[in-house]
């Protein structure tokens, strides 16, 4: 038994411009929102990083990126030298320094009792 095939015309193709352009929307919308959620804000946070890595001075207390404590005695170009207790220096990386905490610097300078 040999079945009966029936020819199906063809789709017909999108119209060009607009249509084509519609299906890009999504996708543009997910980059947007990718931009200014995480790209944007990770930008901001390195060049914020940065420029304060470029005005560090010496006396000024820091954290490197493992934890330590210290106060910064020396610096060059690529490395920081930090007093971590008394006549107890480290050589750092320069880009392993971060900011002190904004509770550690409280918790830092001794409270005044009353």
């Amino acid at each position: 038994m040999a079945g009966i095939a029936y020819a199906q015309s063809a789709a017909a193709p999108a119209a060009g411009g607009f249509a084509s352009f519609g299906q890009f929307v999504p996708l543009i919308l997910i980059f947007v929102v990718f931009y200014f959620l995480l790209i944007r804000p990770q930008q901001k946070k390195a060049q914020e990083q940065q420029s304060f890595l470029s005005n560090l001075q010496k006396g000024e207390k820091v954290m490197t990126g493992g934890g330590v404590h210290g106060t910064i005695t020396g610096l060059t170009d690529t490395a920081v030298t930090l007093e971590i207790a008394d006549n107890v220096r480290i050589k750092v990386q320069r880009g392993y320094i971060l900011p002190m905490p904004p509770a550690e610097e409280k918790q830092a300078a001794p409270a005044k009792k009353g």
